[in-house]
């Protein structure tokens, strides 16, 4: 019954993936990151799933716990290239991920947890203080990787015996690294805490992000050498934005060259830097990561946070590509700085959706204003819808912003 079901989803994932248009929009998207875009792009992610179900498209049907993960990975794929899909591209393949152990940093975020609906996957979250003082650093460890074999090849047998004749299957490892020591810092530190110690503890600081930067470049470091990377200039999401295609990251040349970071897109950040200066944004987080970044081939920096005040001390990321930022910069001077240097990497307003009265005339024109001013400075555009924390129960209202932002991307040529 279960691999029924499987097989069913699978063969309806192939058809999508064998259409001419996922090649079209490869290429495209490979323009847009070799700054030289023919339009803008457009991508959906981080769904409020728990709102999403539609005449049933994401109801689970599987008993097995591995099939109905299988199974949910699938209808959620279906369901975004049926409803979402602007500038999404499918691969002709299924991923069997490697099964990968990392210990971490050795410490983990204590945390209250408040939701709004137990089948929502968003919540907020008070965490609790664990570093006050010099001693407390110690509890930032480098971290262990091991590569699960067994495991491995256990679920690539059964993805290869449920999907045989559909679509192939293929091992994979870590296509992206989410590099950002501050998401992390300020779960452990507490936010006002931090805030207030780049005043009066900056040399604490300055340890604690010290410590978190070789915590990663140690984990880095035993990927590379477990050969545990895989390519990534492909449908693989960047940093906080879209897709990593792009012609200045050539794939290996055979599956056993193995993959280094250099081959790959790197990213940072440090969102809770919103109101902190230029200068000790330097200071305390762009500093420790260039080190990071010099490792990959092209880079991402930003999530939400403004960065239009702060592209001077970008460009001393080293092959720095894309740049993020959200709906609340100033829009004049963001374009002016971003220009045609970079990817402006444009994160969308997700609150219209959760808004009583549901305003497609408000989608159209941020859209439509955000291209104009950027036209007017030769910018290479991203449009990135994600952070839905609520379509309002309508997910229809989703559906149609994908057709208002495809309608502007697309009148742009």
């Amino acid at each position: 019954m279960d691999k029924d079901i499987l097989r069913r989803l699978g063969e309806e994932l192939a058809t999508a993936a064998a259409l001419p248009v996922h090649k079209e929009k490869a290429a495209l998207w490979t323009r847009l990151n070799d700054l030289q875009s023919a339009r803008p792009m457009v991508w959906i992610t981080e769904l409020p799933w728990h709102e999403m179900n539609v005449n049933e498209e994401l109801t689970l049907r599987c008993t097995d716990p591995w099939a109905r993960s299988q199974e949910e990975n699938l209808r959620r794929t279906l369901y975004q290239w049926k409803h979402t899909r602007a500038d999404m591209v499918l691969d002709d393949y299924l991923a069997c991920p490697l099964v990968i152990h990392d210990t971490g940093f050795g410490i983990e975020e204590d945390v209250d947890i408040v939701q709004t609906s137990e089948k929502s996957e968003i919540y907020s979250r008070h965490f609790k203080v664990q570093i006050t003082e010099e001693k407390d650093l110690s509890k930032i460890k480098l971290p262990v990787i091991t590569y699960d074999e067994a495991a491995t090849e256990e679920n690539y047998k059964k993805m290869r015996d449920v999907f045989d004749g559909l679509m192939p299957v293929r091992k994979e490892g870590i296509k992206h690294i989410w590099y950002t020591p501050w998401d992390n810092l300020v779960r452990w530190w507490g936010i006002q805490e931090a805030m207030f110690d780049l005043v009066d503890r900056p040399e604490l600081v300055n340890e604690a992000v010290a410590r978190c930067a070789a915590s990663m470049h140690s984990g880095l470091d035993q990927m590379e050498k477990l050969n545990l990377l895989s390519f990534g200039a492909n449908n693989t999401r960047i940093g906080s934005g879209g897709y990593g295609y792009a012609s200045e990251l050539p794939a290996p040349r055979s599956a056993a060259d193995p993959v280094k970071a250099m081959n790959n897109w790197g990213c940072s950040n440090a969102q809770i830097f919103s109101e902190v200066s230029p200068e000790m944004h330097w200071e305390f987080a762009l500093r420790h990561d260039i080190p990071w970044l010099e490792r990959w081939g092209l880079n991402y920096y930003g999530c939400c946070e403004p960065l239009d005040t702060k592209i001077d001390i970008l460009r001393r990321i080293p092959r720095l590509r894309k740049i993020s930022m959200n709906y609340l910069i100033n829009m004049d001077r963001a374009v002016k700085n971003v220009g045609s240097d970079y990817v402006f990497s444009y994160k969308s307003h997700p609150g219209l959706m959760a808004e009583d009265r549901w305003r497609p005339e408000a989608v159209r024109h941020e859209l439509t204003t955000l291209l104009e001013k950027a036209r007017d400075h030769g910018c290479h555009v991203e449009i990135i819808m994600k952070d839905i924390s609520t379509v309002h129960g309508q997910p229809q209202r989703l559906w149609e912003w994908e057709r208002i932002a495809m309608e502007v991307v697309e009148g742009a040529l």
